[in-house]
């Protein structure tokens, strides 16, 4: 049931992260979700390293963590695939 867990939050990040990043993201929506899951890691490590990754209640600090690492995975994801795309359509138009 984690996984299943791990692909809805990543999910919702990477859309939170799309709609933050200004201007056009061209990423597919299973690119879009594999880096908000990525961002769901990296927060929650930088969260124990920090020493805020269990607290009592909400653990807002952790969730702002993820959301800032899945905002910049997602960004560099689209980067990366932007230059990939690119690379072949200008290979398909030569």
């Amino acid at each position: 049931m984690g996984w299943l867990w791990a692909i809805i939050v990543g999910f919702v990040l990477g859309l939170i992260a799309k709609a933050i990043i200004p201007g056009k993201q061209h990423s597919p929506l299973w690119l879009t979700t594999i880096c908000g899951i990525l961002g769901a890691i990296v927060g929650n490590a930088i969260a124990r390293a920090a020493g805020v990754a269990a607290t009592s209640g909400i653990d807002w600090t952790r969730h702002i963590f993820q959301l800032v690492a899945a905002i910049v995975i997602v960004a560099l994801g689209d980067m990366v695939y932007m230059a990939t795309i690119g690379k072949n359509k200008h290979r398909e138009r030569a």
